[in-house]
């Protein structure tokens, strides 16, 4: 750990102390370690055994967020579907579905009915029973996110997410919930956290399911 900086210092204060980029990188990671390590090991085992049962079951798992997340959640969906069918070879894949992605579907909605329905509504044309949902965010509180994730829930459906600060909404509206306590606006490290998550899962699959 770099000298001068307390083990729970937040972004606002490495940044104030560090003297230059060099100090406030490697502050910035110890920050990102602190978040992290407290990650629920129940959960995440949790969240490993949906994502599986829904490829058993060739169900849907949509996957989106706003922002930076939005991002990643294009990322995932080619990481845990195409990049596992690649390198693992399996005919059973994941049937992931990214609703970030469709940009003429995504501004009509917005233009049309505004923003705050753009996942709602591309789930009420695409979501089948059974199918589940990852949804990734900082703050959680996003009313977009929130209006899905009670609208898949009322359909008896999962809601899985990944998020930060303090939980917001969408940490009491899931199923199963990733969550990494940080300070209000600390977004770069919990959109870190996110790639991380998809990378553990990412790489585990192509080892877990290769030739199966």
């Amino acid at each position: 750990m770099s000298k001068g900086v307390k083990k729970m210092d937040d972004l606002k204060k490495i940044s104030e102390k560090a003297k230059n980029i060099k100090e406030f990188s490697l502050n910035y990671f110890v920050r990102l370690k602190n978040i992290f390590e407290n990650i629920n090991e129940n959960e995440l085992v949790k969240f490993e055994k949906n994502l599986l049962e829904a490829r058993s079951k060739n169900k849907t798992i949509f996957v989106f967020g706003n922002g930076g997340s939005a991002s990643t959640a294009t990322t995932m969906a080619n990481d845990l579907g195409f990049d596992i069918t690649k390198k693992t070879k399996t005919k059973k894949t994941f049937k992931f579905f990214c609703i970030n992605d469709n940009t003429s579907v995504l501004t009509a909605i917005a233009n049309d009915v505004g923003y705050d329905n753009v996942f709602i509504n591309q789930l009420k044309m695409h979501y089948k029973k059974g199918d589940i949902a990852i949804i990734l965010s900082a703050s959680g509180n996003s009313k977009n996110l929130i209006n899905a994730a009670k609208w898949i829930k009322n359909k008896k459906g999962k809601v899985l997410s990944i998020v930060g600060f303090d939980g917001g909404l969408l940490k009491k509206n899931s199923d199963i919930c990733l969550f990494f306590k940080c300070e209000k606006n600390e977004y770069g490290p919990i959109e870190d956290i996110h790639l991380i998550i998809n990378h553990i899962f990412a790489h585990w699959f192509q080892n877990k399911l290769k030739k199966k």
